[in-house]
């Protein structure tokens, strides 16, 4: 079985799928985006989203922290000095995908080059934006990284398969994440490079970033060893998952309904949830009602679980 037949199915992927494109086309509605509001969502998310990409590989700054070095240039002490470049040098990443979030742009070798060589500026200028040389191995993972004389011809496979395979681009953003973590093309930067390249093509489609969190960090490895192991469907979900957030965060900015989101702690006190928060966190986490996670903790609304609800009994009426 070839890497792009790998299984992605999962129970409720279609109904997520119809939710976000009906959020997606919920924000579509609304452009153009007034400047004022677009501004502080982009800022608040293109922050979240070097603090949580760095912090996955192990940078130990804090949000606030990350803030502070990118919006005004202060030093962190105690903090490395290679830190604070991954904070700088990320922030500069985003912007260079920003620029190239073109619908006519096709993704090409340069750009994946050029966005790595700007993530390791300064701090590994030896192998910044340049393919590996030599075999390596990833501390944790269930695979070895393919020989470096085959990374040329894997990585121009992957990009021809970006450009030229028709599927929805949702699965297709989360399969490039994975094959490119495990051809492994550079010595450092993999993972930052490629959660840069993956929300690229969801930028181009319209989508605001997909943002993994630094607290999903263990369930994120071990859904990209689940990946290495040809099952794509808890990857998917992750990434399904960090979308809707992105998506929920611009929607509730921007129409005002962020209020009708609370703690699953909240919603199961409502007389009118038959369920207890064990129980609809864990549908939260499955993806079975709209929600999305800050911190910890899941919130979702009153009107998704009884959503949920609805669609169940209906289901089991059919069914019958």
């Amino acid at each position: 079985m070839r890497w792009q037949e790998y299984p992605y199915n999962f129970e409720g992927l279609d109904k997520m799928l119809e939710r976000i494109s009906s959020k997606k086309i919920a924000l579509d509605r609304l452009r153009p985006l007034p400047s004022i509001a677009l501004k502080s969502i982009k800022e608040s998310l293109t922050l979240e989203w070097t603090y949580n990409s760095n912090s996955i590989e192990g940078n130990t700054l804090t949000l606030v922290e990350t803030k502070l070095i990118i919006e005004e240039g202060i030093t962190i002490k105690g903090k490395s000095l290679r830190e604070h470049f991954e904070a700088v040098n990320h922030q500069v990443a985003i912007e260079m995908i920003e620029s190239l979030v073109d619908k006519n742009h096709l993704l090409n070798v340069h750009d994946i080059l050029i966005v790595n060589g700007v993530v390791l500026q300064n701090i590994e200028k030896e192998y910044a934006g340049r393919y590996r040389t030599s075999g390596v191995r990833i501390s944790g993972a269930n695979f070895v990284p393919p020989n470096a004389l085959k990374i040329d011809d894997l990585m121009t496979e992957l990009i021809n398969w970006v450009n030229e395979y028709p599927i929805d681009i949702v699965i297709k953003a989360a399969i490039v994440h994975h094959r490119f973590v495990w051809i492994h093309p550079f010595f450092d930067g993999n993972g930052r490079t490629a959660r840069l390249i993956f929300n690229l093509l969801l930028m181009q489609a319209g989508f605001p970033p997909a943002i993994i969190l630094k607290n999903d960090r263990k369930k994120y490895y071990d859904a990209l060893n689940n990946s290495n192991n040809g099952d794509y469907s808890k990857l998917l979900l992750l990434v399904l998952q960090a979308l809707e957030r992105s998506l929920d965060i611009y929607l509730a900015s921007l129409t005002n309904t962020y209020e009708d989101y609370l703690p699953v702690s909240q919603i199961v006190e409502d007389p009118h949830i038959p369920y207890g928060q064990e129980y609809v966190s864990l549908l939260a986490r499955q993806g079975k009602i709209d929600s999305f996670k800050e911190g910890r903790n899941w919130l979702t609304s009153k009107q998704a679980v009884l959503d949920y609800i609805q669609n169940r009994d209906r289901n089991r009426t059919f069914n019958s």
